[in-house]
């Protein structure tokens, strides 16, 4: 099993690439599912997430050519809609399989899905909306199983309210009523930058939808879609970890193809603690010097400070001066890595849903664990500023949502590798 070994203390400069956005390229691989002609997705991030992906939709008879981050998604000989366990369970974004496959088929059979241990993130509420569009849903033996009506050809639009916003159940919507008879309502709808990009390409496929990047979409079902290219938006996630990286750590960084006015909140803060942040052309650009204040905030939906970002800038707390709390509101279960940042000398308390951190003057390297993806992340980043040697177990973890962070920080100055 692969680990990270780091030494710690270097400034990082220089300039890094952004991929294309984990959370906005798998939902769009499976909106390729909703069309018999080629669909060409340009800035793919070459990740565990992805291919897991690649392999669940190549698995359906679906063909798939690969390259240089370009994908190429032949959906015309799609003959198996189904989304077994084997390949379900390791990555919760295969539900995004059923919204196209019943839209296009007329019914889908997909695993209740797996992915990262940060807590309960139930799929009712991808049930209830599509039941609400007039499908037929049985969980049975731990899988969803849908179908439409005896009869009915087409799904039918409808009025979809969530109970809480959700990212992938707004995804599902969105797909499932682009196909689908009448018009749709998304209310609650989720805000981020990824489902703005996917009703982009959707658009191009012949999708009618508006609203998207607000709480309320409007979608008017069309008889057919039509292939598509289309290059999927920065990671801004992985942006964020960047920034905070340089900021804790000292330098001055350019991120190319990082969008500002998606990182809105996580900047602000940034910016509070000391470090200058700005725009430039086709990027943004970080610069620190000197010890930072500590940030107290609070996760929430977009546009506010993201859950997948909280452990990154808690581990910038961590080296800080003075006090900070971070509550969590999002998921239950994701101060997991904050027993690991201890074991590196950084003084947290946790306490249900909130933590208080008291920034220390420096860590010093140990052997941590990473628990999830953005947990791992923010091992890396602790190890990039602690003293000595830290040695990050278990990066697989890493690797479903970061295209070989490792090789990045190496070309701005860190001193970190993969070991076997």
């Amino acid at each position: 099993m692969d680990k990270l070994l780091i030494r710690g203390g270097r400034e990082l400069h220089g300039e890094v690439r952004i991929s294309g956005a984990k959370n906005a390229a798998l939902p769009e691989l499976c909106a390729a599912l909703l069309t018999d002609e080629p669909v060409v997705l340009e800035n793919v991030p070459r990740l565990q997430d992805v291919a897991t992906m690649v392999k669940l939709i190549a698995n359906m008879g679906v063909g798939v050519e690969q390259g240089d981050g370009r994908v190429r998604v032949d959906a015309a000989p799609l003959h198996f809609p189904e989304a077994p366990y084997e390949l379900v369970k390791t990555m919760r974004a295969s539900v995004l399989a059923l919204g196209p496959l019943l839209a296009r088929f007329g019914e889908a059979t997909v695993s209740l899905p797996g992915g990262c241990a940060i807590g309960s993130r139930p799929v009712d509420q991808h049930i209830k909306g599509l039941q609400a569009m007039g499908a037929e849903i049985v969980v049975e033996h731990g899988y969803i199983i849908a179908k439409l009506p005896k009869g009915r050809e087409r799904l039918r639009g409808a009025s979809i309210r969530t109970d809480m916003i959700t990212v992938t159940g707004t995804e599902n919507f969105l797909m499932a009523a682009a196909l689908a008879e009448g018009e749709t309502v998304l209310e609650n709808a989720a805000q981020e930058p990824e489902i703005t990009d996917l009703a982009e390409m959707l658009i191009k496929m012949g999708a009618r939808i508006e609203g998207q990047g607000t709480h309320r979409i409007t979608i008017q079902g069309v008889d057919k879609l039509h292939g598509c290219t289309h290059r999927v938006v920065a990671d801004r996630i992985e942006a964020g970890t960047f920034l905070c990286a340089v900021a804790a750590t000292g330098g001055d960084v350019v991120l190319r193809h990082g969008r500002v006015d998606h990182l809105e909140a996580v900047i602000d803060k940034l910016r509070a603690a000391g470090a200058e942040v700005t725009a430039v052309d086709d990027g943004i650009r970080v610069r620190s010097r000197g010890r930072l204040a500590a940030q107290s905030f609070r996760t929430t939906e977009y546009p506010g400070f993201p859950t997948d970002m909280q452990a990154q800038f808690m581990a910038l707390n961590a080296v800080a001066q003075g006090p900070a709390t971070v509550t969590e509101t999002i998921f239950e279960n994701r101060f997991m890595h904050v027993n690991e940042l201890l074991r590196l000398g950084a003084k947290i308390q946790v306490e249900g849903k909130v933590a208080v951190i008291e920034g220390v003057d420096k860590l010093s390297g140990a052997t941590v664990m990473a628990t999830d993806l953005r947990a791992s992340a923010s091992l890396v980043l602790a190890g990039l500023v602690a003293e000595g040697e830290t040695l990050v177990d278990r990066i697989y973890h890493l690797d479903r949502g970061y295209d070989r962070m490792e090789a990045k920080l190496r070309g701005i100055g860190a001193d970190i590798h993969r070991v076997k």
